[in-house]
């Protein structure tokens, strides 16, 4: 394997909404790049354009302008099933709202992230995972049952089980106290670093940004 090889690359990327009249800039030719195995923290103020660079980055958003690549493949221009298959390939998502379906068990909503990828009879994995983070006795608890902080280990957990190369964490410990949102954020670092995995994180802490090996700071849509 080549060192530095790069898992997300964003050249020269703009992103707009509205018309010429009325429009608004939310990224602004922005270029970075992130290495496999790098933890990098986006931060700024709200509107900046942080949680733009997942939703791109995810393929869950276009650019208006500019080339994404994704572990090396271009996505910028890849239609909805393709960039389906790259996020089922490459990538787990861990949001703010946990998303986890209310009428699945913590296990079966792991479960279901596997299903998506094709892999079935994995239970074991599953179940292993969500020991791993504290979990043993919730798996065949609904989502309703939980508390923040145990649905937000759901969520990581459904995030991790494909073994994907990047991460993509958009507030992730926003709606959890503060010493669950530690101890949440430990979990994910410690497991990214074991499995070295790409973690991009967009936070408003600036203590969880001092941790990560990188900063990023946007301003205005642009990277200060």
């Amino acid at each position: 394997m080549t060192m530095n090889k790069s898992a997300i690359q964003f050249s020269d990327v703009s992103l707009s909404y509205g018309t010429s009249d009325n429009r608004v800039e939310v990224l602004k030719g922005i270029s970075f790049s992130i290495n496999a195995d790098e933890i990098v923290s986006i931060v700024g103020p709200s509107g900046s354009g942080k949680t733009s660079i997942i939703m791109l980055a995810a393929g869950l958003e276009k650019t208006s302008s500019g080339a994404i690549k994704i572990n090396n493949e271009d996505i910028t221009n890849l239609n909805e099933n393709a960039l389906s298959a790259v996020r089922r390939q490459h990538v787990g998502i861990v949001f703010q709202s946990f998303y986890l379906i209310p009428n699945l068990t913590a296990l079966e909503n792991v479960l279901l992230s596997l299903e998506a990828n094709q892999k079935y009879n994995k239970d074991e994995e599953a179940i292993s995972l969500l020991t791993e983070f504290g979990l043993a006795h919730r798996i065949h608890h609904l989502p309703s049952e939980l508390s923040g902080g145990e649905q937000q280990r759901v969520a990581i957990a459904r995030a991790l089980i494909n073994k994907p190369a990047i991460i993509l964490a958009d507030e992730p410990t926003g709606n959890l106290d503060e010493t669950t949102s530690k101890n949440m954020m430990q979990l994910l670092f410690d497991y990214t670093r074991a499995q070295q995995t790409s973690l991009v994180l967009v936070t408003h802490d600036n203590d969880l940004a001092q941790q990560c090996d990188r900063i990023i700071e946007l301003k205005d849509g642009n990277i200060v």
